[in-house]
């Protein structure tokens, strides 16, 4: 089975490439370089893919990897074991976050850890399985487990802390009685 011609691809894919490499980054300008990258490689080298049905994570995993090439040298991702994050293990289930809007959790990924923030976009805006994401990112299914449920603390911990800084409804003014309160005191 041979790969899809290179406007297909384009059309199928662009608009989920756009919103992985605008979780990447966090800029629109950058997330366009990224897809026009990843589509260039695409075209010059796509026609070597052999199963069409690995296209989605082969542009996944080019664009992913020329984020880091666009970042190795201003920015680095250290995985580092937070103790916090270790410890007992909380409820997992991502109910919570189906009472959020889609604008709030988007908002909360771009305060999760890179190292957390990629795997969660991948699997929950990308809906990509565990297996695609161990190949976009080169790493194991068990670590990619883990990367998503140490992500989903964070987010959660995040959503959470702008959620209680967000300005409360204002309380109506009470308005004392004219005398003191001497209403309360009878009866």
């Amino acid at each position: 089975m041979s790969p899809p011609g290179f406007q297909a691809v384009v059309d199928k894919y662009y608009e989920p490439l756009f919103r992985f490499g605008f979780s990447l980054s966090g800029n629109r300008d950058d997330a366009c370089d990224l897809v026009q990258q990843t589509f260039f490689i695409w075209a010059t080298h796509g026609t070597a893919l052999r199963d069409a049905s690995k296209v989605k994570s082969w542009l996944f995993t080019t664009l992913y990897r020329e984020f880091l090439k666009l970042h190795r040298h201003t920015r680095r991702i250290t995985t580092m074991e937070d103790p916090e994050l270790s410890a007992e293990p909380e409820d997992e289930s991502p109910k919570w976050i189906a009472r959020i809007d889609i604008p709030t959790v988007v908002e909360g990924l771009a305060l999760v850890d890179d190292v957390f923030r990629v795997p969660l976009t991948l699997f929950y805006l990308e809906e990509l399985s565990y297996k695609e994401i161990a190949d976009v990112l080169t790493v194991p299914i068990g670590t990619v487990m883990s990367r998503l449920a140490r992500g989903k603390r964070q987010l959660k911990r995040a959503i959470s802390a702008r959620e209680s800084q967000s300005p409360q409804e204002e309380q109506p003014r009470i308005i004392p009685w004219p005398g003191g309160d001497e209403r309360s005191t009878h009866g």
